[in-house]
Formats: structure tokens, C-alpha cells, sequence
């Protein structure tokens, strides 16, 4: 979508700040949704604090979740079992 920002561990938080303000002023939106698995779910709570400073007025809804993510591995020699394992990834949409 136009409105969501994907938050990475690997991105910047002023990127992500740069992107909403676009979206607040250039494109005229009145919402924007940030979405984050994982290791970035810190980045995207901290940009949606400085988000909600910078532009006046927004209201937050979060919801928390987790993924269960499935890693299915082959084996490098003959004769030997796949092997899966199985992890939960927390998540989070702030609106």
C-alpha cells in the first residue's frame, strides 16, 4: 500500500520519519500504517513516537502479534532426514 511503512532492522529511523512526512504532506494522507517483525519492532515503535511529535494531532492504534515461521533445512549427504524448525516472530501494526 501507499500509506504502509515496512520497518526493517537494517533501515533508518530518519528514512522512515522522511517517508511519513511525505505521506503527511506531499500526498495528503490523513493516516499511515508502520508494520515490523522481529528485531525491528523497536525501530518501528520509536519512529511512531516521533512521528506522532512531529505532526500534531495523530492518534496510535497497535496491534501485537506473532508469526510462526517454518524453516525447513535439506540435508547435504544421502540418507539423511529433512529437518524443520519451527519459531514464532512477534509482530506489530501501528495505525
Amino acid at each position: 500500500d501507499d500509506d504502509e511503512i515496512r520497518v526493517t532492522a537494517a533501515g533508518s529511523v530518519s528514512a522512515y520519519i522522511s517517508r511519513a512526512a511525505k505521506l503527511f504532506n506531499e500526498m495528503e494522507k490523513t493516516y499511515l500504517t508502520i508494520t515490523a517483525t522481529g528485531n525491528a519492532l523497536t525501530k518501528a515503535v520509536t519512529s511512531a513516537e516521533v512521528i506522532k511529535r512531529r505532526f500534531k494531532g495523530l492518534h496510535q492504534i497497535t496491534k501485537l502479534a506473532s508469526q510462526e515461521i517454518v524453516d525447513e533445512y535439506e540435508p547435504l549427504e544421502e540418507g539423511l532426514d529433512k529437518v524443520t524448525d519451527v519459531r514464532n516472530v512477534p509482530c506489530i501494526e501501528i495505525k
